[in-house]
């Protein structure tokens, strides 16, 4: 089968590679669609690590594992293969584990089932394990606000889906050019507002201030953690509260020390948080058929795997907005 393998640079090389066997827990999809995330170039520049990077897989089931029963050949599926592991998601055929692989609703194309599982995992993951705000099921029950920091990049727009649903507001989104999409999803009339960060650090700051309104903020989500983000959330946040961020890798000594910082690390839920992956993962899926949920747009790169390349170049000029790179992987030179 057909690969695509990522070093330093980013540089990309396609290989012909055997088809994986799964192991008892896992399975094998036949790729349809693959997604692309920024880190997917950040961390062969930062680890030298050469290998396939694709992480968010939309295809049909291939083959299970001997324990899996949750899944079948010819399933529709979306999954999220594991970070850094063999048989990523820029292949013909990739692995991931049964528990965050998910049936994809016949309302959802592959197309836009390859841009949600790491960038909704990695949302439902800081929301709830790393800030601890209430759950859909057990949604808020009086006004709590919270910050959305980049709310128009794929972590950030799901953040704010998966706090509209856990009752979360008023939610105060920060974003620029792409403001228009995150209004979308956004209530005014419980106090949701975006503020652009165009303006500059001291209107950002000014703009979150208004748009609490009185209110006292505790949580912050910070889905850029880079470019001033962090210090001007940190102007605002009371003592006691928490901020999550998404840049490992880096010292935040800014954040003051009466605020409680964690980095959300979506690989959680293959490791310490499995369970937690596997409920939500699920229901992710079940909101994609319900409506209240919705992909990330997209935008196919020519080429299928022959379009990596150029993908990780873009996000990494940060010509990026508001919207998910994806790869036809039968439109690879070479695959039948």
């Amino acid at each position: 089968m057909k690969e695509a393998i990522v070093s330093k640079g980013p540089t990309v090389q396609i290989v012909d590679s055997p088809i994986p066997k799964p192991g008892p827990d896992d399975v094998v999809i036949k790729v349809v669609y693959a997604g692309s995330n920024p880190k997917d170039w950040k961390l062969p520049d930062w680890v030298g690590t050469t290998a396939n990077q694709g992480d968010d897989v939309a295809g049909t089931i291939h083959e299970v594992g001997s324990h899996v029963t949750e899944f079948k050949p010819g399933d529709r599926v979306m999954a999220f293969h594991v970070m850094q592991a063999p048989h990523g998601a820029w292949a013909e055929y990739s692995l991931a584990p049964a528990h965050t692989t998910a049936h994809l609703p016949a309302e959802t194309s592959f197309e836009q089932g390859a841009a949600v599982p790491l960038a909704a995992l990695t949302a439902a993951v800081g929301l709830y394990l790393r800030l601890g705000l209430p759950e859909p099921w057990r949604p808020a029950k009086e006004p709590t606000p919270l910050v959305v920091y980049g709310a128009a990049s794929a972590v950030g727009a799901y953040v704010v889906q998966l706090a509209k649903k856990s009752n979360i507001h008023p939610l105060i989104c920060v974003a620029g050019n792409s403001q228009d999409y995150v209004k979308s999803f956004l209530d005014p009339s419980k106090g949701d507002t975006v503020v652009d960060y165009r303006a500059g650090d001291e209107a950002v700051v000014e703009g979150i201030r208004k748009a609490l309104g009185g209110l006292k903020l505790f949580h912050a989500y910070d889905a850029v953690s880079e470019k001033g983000s962090y210090q001007n959330i940190s102007k605002v946040l009371e003592r006691g509260s928490k901020i999550t961020l998404v840049l490992p890798f880096k010292s935040y000594d800014e954040i003051p020390d009466y605020v409680e910082q964690a980095v959300t690390s979506v690989g959680c839920v293959h490791d310490d948080d499995k369970d937690f992956g596997f409920v939500y993962f699920r229901y992710i899926a079940r909101g994609l058929k319900e409506g209240w949920f919705r992909a990330q747009p997209t935008e196919v790169v020519p080429g299928g795997l022959g379009g990596v390349q150029y993908a990780l170049e873009q996000l990494k000029e940060g010509k990026v907005n508001a919207k998910k790179l994806v790869f036809e992987v039968k439109a690879t030179e070479g695959v039948n």
